[in-house]
């Protein structure tokens, strides 16, 4: 498979994980590929980024914030 051929992987430097069971339920939020918090919304995803030098300005941006198991709107099981 040549590279042009293979999937796009995001860049970006902020990764939340699908929603974990809990109460309520949380994401995980890693930078740079090392779990950094938990968040329960955007805005605390939005302050872990902060608090770890990371302005976001997109949240839909997949360069700034790669979304795993759902987008920003998904903060609950199904």
């Amino acid at each position: 498979m040549t590279e042009s051929a293979s999937p796009y992987i995001s860049a970006a430097r902020v990764t939340v994980l699908a929603v974990q069971p809990g109460d309520p339920p949380f994401r995980i939020v890693e930078i740079d590929g090392e779990v950094v918090s938990t968040a329960r919304s955007m805005t605390d995803v939005l302050l872990t980024a902060a608090a770890n030098g990371i302005t976001v300005h997109d949240l839909d941006d997949p360069d700034e914030v790669r979304w795993v198991g759902g987008g920003k709107y998904r903060w609950s099981r199904h």
